[in-house]
């Protein structure tokens, strides 16, 4: 007896058979679809934040707002317009506002983008009574937009965007989710160290770990959550993420609001199994523009987790994201292990995705389904899946099987058994 599944990859569904005896069983909260628009979710959280009052009673008027936006958050323009319209409540206009948005992705890929940037789309689609808003591209390289702020316990002389510095009051929109770097990515890794200048924002990603993350903040964390109390309470709104494109839910509050949305994030996108699989099943869905190779490198990693040495890995995706230096650089080398001593000697940009990447092909063989040319994939140590009919021909080879939707979201590990 097989068990069907329709698996969401992009925008479209695969549908995957696989015999019921050699299924194992994902053990994860179900997903249900939010039924609240991406705005009013923001609206209700800066009503009722978390261990806080309304948003709107610890403003001025006449303050000064720097809105920090994620720009590559689905529905951003919406999102933001839910932070605008609380703040018109508390008698803050638009010319009062200025939103901030991390700097531009370099890309090194030989396949260039044809489609507008996804960067731009939020300002298109914000509406027109939000026009008037400011906004700002971090530029790290530019030290006249660079401001001191202090010095961290560490020593370090610590400058930051001069806007993000010298506002009155900070409010920063991000995602939640999980990252090799930090372990939780958003919040106060959303300011630091994103918009720090060039060189510091190039001296992370080396140290990179594919352990889960637990109650200790990793290193990188550590520093950020120092970086805000130094800021002065910045307040966050953290988005959380559902299936495919959509906004589960969002939770706003100061700083000590963080861990509840660590705890939400883990609430719906943590889970466990209980034995490595031979073949993972790794889906990627939603808008292709909005896929980065780092959520590749995400979903490649969540897969590396659960499945067995020399095992493969499946992953399903229907774009071709640009490459950050480190992964175009890789595709040069003859095998991982040398890509990863390449990657460490140079740091180039994008490396902690690349080291994400060879450490999973290290471990077991990558098959991808993209729309990355075949001779592309092999290059990136991979081989190509043109079809569901060849990924199905794969599954059906033998061997237990894992299927983890939204892998780039997920964090899956083994649940160790007790005795």
């Amino acid at each position: 007896m097989k068990t069907e599944v329709e698996l969401a990859v992009g925008l479209e569904e695969w549908p995957i058979a696989v015999e019921s005896d050699r299924l194992i069983e994902l053990h994860r909260p179900p997903l249900p679809a939010s039924t609240v628009s991406p705005r009013q979710m923001v609206r209700d959280a800066l009503e009722c934040p978390f261990g806080f009052e309304p948003l709107r009673r610890a403003l001025t008027p006449g303050d000064h707002i720097t809105v920090v936006l994620d720009d590559r958050l689905p529905d951003a323009a919406e999102l933001l317009a839910g932070v605008l319209e609380h703040l018109r409540g508390a008698e803050i206009e638009c010319d009062s506002v200025t939103v901030l948005t991390p700097p531009r992705r370099a890309s090194a890929s030989e396949l260039e983008a044809t489609t507008e940037r996804l960067e731009d789309r939020w300002i298109q689609e914000l509406p027109d009574e939000y026009s008037d808003v400011k906004t700002e591209i971090h530029d790290p390289t530019n030290r006249n937009r660079l401001a001191y702020l202090a010095t961290t316990q560490s020593g370090r002389r610590l400058y930051l965007n001069r806007t993000l510095v010298e506002s009155d009051f900070l409010i920063v929109i991000s995602g939640r989710g999980y990252d090799s770097v930090s372990g939780y990515s958003g919040a106060e890794t959303a300011i630091f160290p994103t918009f720090a200048d060039e060189e510091l924002r190039a001296a992370y990603g080396e140290e990179f770990s594919n352990d889960p993350p637990d109650a200790d903040p990793w290193p990188l964390r550590a520093e950020a959550l120092e970086i805000v109390w130094l800021l002065g309470l910045p307040f966050f709104v953290q988005v959380i993420a559902g299936p495919g494109d959509t906004i589960a839910e969002v939770v706003a509050g100061l700083p000590n609001s963080t861990a509840e949305g660590d705890r939400r994030l883990d609430a719906r996108w943590r889970s466990h199994v209980t034995r490595r699989a031979d073949t993972v099943l790794a889906s990627v869905s939603g808008d292709p523009a909005r896929i980065e190779f780092a959520t590749l490198a995400r979903a490649a990693a969540c897969a590396n987790r659960v499945v067995k040495a020399n095992g493969r890995i499946v992953l399903l995706t229907s774009s071709a994201p640009e490459l950050p230096e480190a992964a175009d650089r890789m595709r040069t080398m003859s095998d991982p292990a040398s890509a990863v001593k390449m990657i460490l000697k140079t740091k180039p940009e994008g490396m902690a995705a690349a080291l994400q990447w060879c450490k999973a092909a290290r471990h077991a063989s990558i098959f991808l389904a993209s729309e990355y040319p075949v001779e592309f994939a092999e290059e990136l140590h991979a081989t190509a899946l043109q079809s569901p009919s060849e990924v199905q021909r794969l599954l059906d080879s033998g061997g237990d099987v894992l299927i983890i939707p939204d892998a780039d979201k997920s964090m899956v590990t083994v649940l160790r058994s007790k005795g």
